[in-house]
Parts: C-alpha cells; structure tokens; sequence
C-alpha cells in the first residue's frame, strides 16, 4: 500500500557517481537545516511550556522516523510553531505526561488517516482557511512571546496578553529586555546582509549573538534548562485518570492541524522542485509513526515544517538524506553539546519565536485571498483561532466558506433593462427558491401592460422559480415573450416535461455559435416576423448586446489596422464558418470566397481574386495560405455536369476549375483518413484544393514569399456532415484529420 517514492531525479538505481553527488549536495545542505532546527526547536518547546529536551526529542526520533517512513524526500519534520497554541493549553490541562500519551494517541489517528486514503481531503480545504488558522497561532504566538521579551511572562490567553500589553511595555525592563531585542534586530537585518554573510542561517546568528553579547556582559538572567543528555529526562506517557473527552479532542485537534500543515508543507515543496509528486497518504502515515515513537520517549508533537523543507529545498538537498543526517547532528548536539545549549537566554528563543509568528502572518498569501474574495472567510478564521481556539476558528471558517459558495453556486442576476415601451427582464445563473422572493419583488415593477422580453440564461431552474415565473406570465396583461437561452428549462416545464437535475439537461449550442434559422425560429412568435430581414437584424441586435461587449477591446485594438496570419481562400457555400472550423477571431484571417474556392491563374484573366493574394502577401504580409474545399460541394457537382441550366455567368466562372478535372484524369485519387470518398464530386474536391495550391505557386509574389521561406500553403478539407476538419499530407498521399499533423 505504501509505495516507495524516490527522489525527483531518480531514473533508476542511482550511479555511485550519482550516489557521490547527492551525498555531497545533502550533506551540506542537512548543515544548513541542523543549524535552523535546533534553536527552532528549543523555542517552540519554550513557547508551549514543554520541557525543553522535549523539543530536541521530537527533531530527533520523530524527524527520523518521518524521515524514513514519509512520501515526501525533502520534507524535513520536527517540533513547529503551528502546534505551540494548542499544546500550551494541553500542557497546562493534563500536564505533560499525559500530553505525551495524547501525542501518540494524535499519531495513531494520523496513521489510520493515511491508512484509509484520506490525506487529499485535506487539500480541499479552501486556502483562506489554512491561511487564517496560521495567521491566528502566529498572532497568538507573538502576543504571547512578546510579554516574554519585554522581560515578563505570558498570560493564559491572548485577549489577556493584550490588555496587559500596556503595562507590560511601560514597566521596568532589564537585561532579558536587551536580549530580546538584539535578537529581533539581527533577524530583521539579516535579509539586507551581503550574500557571504547570510550563508549562515538567521536563527543561529541570532540567537548566537545574543547569547554572546549576555556571556561577554556578565549578564544573569534565565537560560536553556537541559539534563545531562537525554537518558536524563525518563518521561513514559501516562493515561489520563478521567476527562477522556478533554483527551479526545486534544489528540484530533494534533492530528488535524498537525496532518494538514505536514501535507501543504510537502505540496509546497513539490511545487518548487517539480518531478514526482509526494504520497500524501505516504507522508501522513510517516507523520503520524513519527507521532507515536515521539510520544512515547517523551517528545514534543512533530509535522513537517515549512521553513526547515523549504530550507532543504533551498540548501541543495536532492534526496531524503539530507533529512536524514540532519537528525544525527541534532543528537550529536544533545550529547557532545549540552553545556553550550545552556548559555543561550530564554528572552533569546522568545524573540526567535515572535520573528517566526509575524512570518506565520503571510501577507503575500493575504492578497492572494483577497484577490479571490475569500477576505470573510480568513478573517473569521484569524478572530476565532486568536480569540477561542484553534478549532473553534477553523470551524467558524468552514460554515463561512460553506455559506459563501452556497450563495455563489444559487446566486441570480435579476435586473430589468428598459428600451422605450418595451421591457427586457434578464435573470442569470441558478433560479431558485431562494431567489424567488427578489425575483417577485422585480417583476412587480415592471408596468402592467408593458411589452416584456423575459430573457433567460439560467443553469438550473427549480419548481419553485417555475410556478413564480409562470404564474407572473399568465398574470401580466401585455404581451410576454420568453428567450430562453441555453438549455430549455423553461420550455421543457411548460411542455410538462421539466428537466429537475442538472447533470440530464442536454448539451445546448450557443446561440452565436448555432444557426440563426434554428433558434431564431423558436423565439419569434409571430410567423410574419420570421422574414430574412428580421433574422438578420435579430442577429445583428443579439450580437450588439451580447458578443460586443466581450470583444470590444479586441476590436479596439483592430480599430486603426489589421494584421492577419492567414489567407483563407474557400468557397462561398454557407455551410462553411471559416473563423467557427479554425477557432480564430477578429483579425486573424483575410478571408476569401467563391464558388468552388477556385483559384485563377495569375495571368490576368480575373483580378478579383489575384488582387486580394497579392494584397495579403505582399502588403500584409500573411504567414500562411489555406485553400479549404468541402464535402457535397455544388460547385464540383458543376464541373462533373451537373450545372444548372440558364446560369451563364457561372459557366463563365467555373471555366477556372478545367484544371481541376484534367488533374484528376491523370493522378492518382486522394485519400480521405485512408479511404478514397464515396461521392465522385467528394473525390474532385479532394484534387481541387491540391490544384488550386498548384495554381497558387504561379504567382510572383506568392512564388517570392515561398522562396525566402516567409509563407507555406495549406490543404483543408472540412467534412460537412462528420464536421471534421482534415488537412493535407503528402507523405499519406491525401487529407487526414487535424491533429494528426504536428505543425
């Protein structure tokens, strides 16, 4: 079940020169993390009131373990500040050994999540949300460590914090107070320093000058409190007497925030680095091991952090290595250098800890919510975390979040658009209950005897909306026309068949994309209406206020000049849609028609259309020429005999396609996707295009472009009743479908 995932290079078993390089990359790079993991660790272990060594445990055992077991090569694991809010009040409520029971218990769910395949849940989560919740524990934890380096102690909530806040900046400072904020100023400058300089990491710099500057000062205030070594410490979880529930919740609310910022840690880093993606299921199973054997040897809760990952990743690490002997250098430091970890200042790790909650505030990822107009649901999210708790803002950010795309996905624009006598009521997107009694309250205001278009452009259409909107029809005394646009939901309840969900409603053409004769004759409802004029100024007026305003701007910009990539010559049939077939628009062919997309000879003998190849070319200067015949073309029909009688200009016209024919008694038939076509005038149009190519290269300016290779022609065919567009290959000896062909 658990696949083993290797790291992003890895094309099989590595080469030992291969072995060599990532071995070099990881060893400096696990450096570079030991150096920010250990005074990261003591601080957070601080921060909850966990003991100290707890910290150094966890980054230890439990870095290891998720090391070995986890989906992720680079995520590296460890105590972290998103759990410091949470295990202060687990601390201060079941005490520590018990807390330790509860780590493991949080680890048992992490394991039984990952086991049953629901580590990508947690990616459903919105954004706003997982911001929020990281911006609420860094505020709380900045609330908290501040009293700390103003040299007093943290209150029991952060509403406490910031009412002694006052107080606590106007009272006495001492020395811890000096500490604190050399700290923080080193970690504020750090970023400026020349690159040589900050190739050590902030954190040690910081917290090292500081303990140096307390040293050298003779200053005597509060520093690290570690055993001897870690055998010292002998903390074996115990079971809590009762308060199970307390117990419960503790171990989910760990295995929750713990799970998730483990796995958005690991997408983080996948997406910086590329390659293979992580195994969620993998790496929360790998987390939630590493809860356990934390736990039990007396261990801080662990979850892949986002500042030491992302440190790997930027350090070089190339494979989990790295993660690896970061783990072996902490403990070398807990055995070899216990004695040093000692003289650093409590006030130090607090300044450490305010840096790393303001860094929890990420007001990059604050614009990016708000862009999204998930504002609402951050700030919810934030206020409920700072002033209840981690899961109380969490809560309180899912129902927002839950409301808002409820009100998203049922959200109808109603509006009414007045043109003289005339009304036009517009309702868009979903059409239901909810919405009916604003739907009534607009009706209402349309005068009583008004003529009225009801224009619908609905996804769903309930029963409620229906009877709202039916009975308001029967009931109005003018006339009331109904265009529905899109599928009929309205229609199809009138006729007593009405469609109730949505995934049954049929696929419907966009009206600018359908026939006019085909939807036009459904929506007017007078027959003497339905004249050619009519059409086309029904057509004109639907794109006037429909299709203008989305390509306004593009026609702007076309207002002064064009610069089209393509000559399209083909034939007037109206069944061809050249800008439809081709997915072009506005400014992109220069487009050509006549009977038969027939082509004359450059000698003179028709300039209409050599006057528009010559333009194309050598004044627009076209990348590209297509000569597109069709299927059940008349025009070829013609030319095999089947011309109608008394049309002496298109005899005149079709004499231009007598090449056409002779090339067809002498070559060979053109295939169409591997099969010569049916129909006889099929097979023509096929040698049609092919000669009129032919005929393309007799003009100059054509034949000069071809030959500074400015210009290549193109073959198409469009299938009329399969409408599938097919291109001409001549290796394949005919057409074969678009797509077939990289160009």
């Amino acid at each position: 079940m658990i696949e083993i995932v290797r790291g992003e290079h890895d094309t099989g078993p590595p080469k030992p020169s291969e072995h060599l390089e990532n071995l070099k990359h990881d060893f400096l790079a696990s450096i570079v993390v030991f150096l920010v993991a250990v005074p990261l660790s003591l601080g957070v272990a601080f921060a909850a009131g966990a003991p100290l060594l707890s910290g150094l445990i966890s980054a230890v055992v439990g870095g290891l373990v998720a090391s070995l077991l986890g989906g992720s090569p680079l995520q590296v694991s460890g105590p972290s500040a998103a759990l410091t809010v949470v295990l202060a009040d687990t601390i201060a409520t079941h005490g520590w050994p018990v807390t330790c029971a509860i780590t493991v218990a949080a680890g048992l769910l992490q394991i039984l999540f990952g086991l049953t395949r629901l580590a990508r849940a947690a990616l459903a989560v919105s954004p706003a949300i997982v911001h929020g919740l990281l911006a609420g524990i860094g505020v709380t934890l900045v609330l908290g460590q501040l009293h700390v380096v103003l040299g007093g102690s943290a209150r029991g909530s952060a509403l406490a914090n910031v009412l002694a806040l006052p107080k606590q900046i106007a009272a006495h400072h001492d020395q811890a107070v000096l500490i604190g904020v050399v700290t923080l100023g080193v970690l504020l400058a750090w970023p400026r320093l020349p690159q040589a300089v900050r190739r050590v990491p902030a954190p040690l710099a910081a917290v090292a000058l500081a303990t140096g500057l307390s040293l050298v000062a003779g200053m005597s205030l509060p520093r690290v409190d570690l055993p001897a070594g870690l055998p010292a410490l002998h903390v074996v979880p115990r079971l809590p007497d009762g308060g199970w529930g307390s117990f419960a919740t503790a171990a989910l609310t760990i295995a929750l925030i713990a799970g998730l910022e483990s796995l958005l840690s690991a997408v983080s880093v996948d997406k910086l680095r590329g390659g293979r993606r992580t195994d969620l299921d993998r790496e929360l199973i790998g987390q939630g091991a590493a809860n356990v054997a934390a736990g039990a040897l007396g261990g801080f809760p662990v979850t892949g952090v986002i500042v030491r990952s992302m440190t790997n990743y930027e350090a070089g690490a190339r494979t989990r290595t790295s993660a690896i002997l970061h783990c072996v250098w902490i403990l070398a430091a807990c055995l070899l250098l216990t004695g040093v970890l000692r003289l650093i200042p409590l006030a130090a790790l607090a300044a450490l800890l305010v840096y790393v909650g303001t860094k929890l505030v990420n007001l990059n990822g604050l614009k990016e919510v708000r862009r999204h107009g998930d504002l609402p649901v951050y700030v919810v999210t934030l206020a409920g975390a700072v002033a209840v708790n981690l899961l109380t803002g969490v809560a309180a950010g899912i129902l927002l979040a839950l409301a808002l795309m409820l009100r998203r996905m049922i959200f109808s624009g109603i509006h009414v658009e007045q043109d003289g006598d005339r009304h036009r009521v517009v309702i868009e997107g979903a059409l239901t209950f909810l919405s009916v009694p604003r739907l009534t309250r607009v009706l209402a205001g349309v005068p009583p005897h008004a003529e009225v278009t009801l224009e619908l452009l609905v996804d769903y259409l309930d029963h409620a909306a229906f009877d709202c909107l039916r009975g308001w029809q029967q009931a109005h005394a003018g006339p009331v026309t109904v265009d529905e646009i899109g599928h009929p939901w309205f229609g199809r309840g009138r006729a007593g068949e009405p469609t109730v969900r949505r995934s049954v409603a049929a696929r419907v053409v966009p009206r600018w994309l359908a026939p006019w004769s085909q939807w036009q004759a459904e929506h007017v409802v007078l027959p003497a209406q339905r004249t050619a004029s009519s059409l086309l100024c029904r057509g004109a007026s639907e794109f006037q206020r429909r299709t203008a305003p989305l390509l306004r701007e593009t026609w702007d910009g076309l207002a002064h000049g064009q610069q089209p990539h393509t000559l399209f010559i083909t034939c007037g049939d109206a069944r061809i849609v050249p800008n439809l077939i081709t997915t072009s628009g506005p400014g992109d062919l220069f487009t050509v028609r006549n009977i038969g997309n027939l082509v004359p000879p450059s000698d003179g003998t028709d300039s209409s259309v050599g006057a528009a190849i010559e333009y194309a070319v050598g004044v627009l200067g076209v990348a590209e020429i297509v000569v597109c015949g069709h299927s059940s073309c008349g025009a070829m029909k013609a030319l095999l005999g089947q011309a109608p009688a008394g049309l002496d200009q298109l005899g005149s016209w079709l004499r231009h396609g007598q090449a056409t024919l002779r090339r067809r008694s002498r070559e060979a038939p053109l295939l169409l996707d591997g099969e010569r076509p049916a129909a006889e005038a099929d097979q023509l149009a096929l040698q049609n295009v092919v000669q009129q190519l032919e005929t393309l290269r007799g003009y100059p300016v054509v034949a000069a472009a071809l030959e500074r290779g400015a210009l290549r022609l193109t073959g198409m065919y469009f299938d009329v009743g399969a409408a599938q567009v097919s291109l001409l290959d001549d290796a394949a000896r005919g057409f074969v479908p678009a797509g077939a062909l990289e160009h």
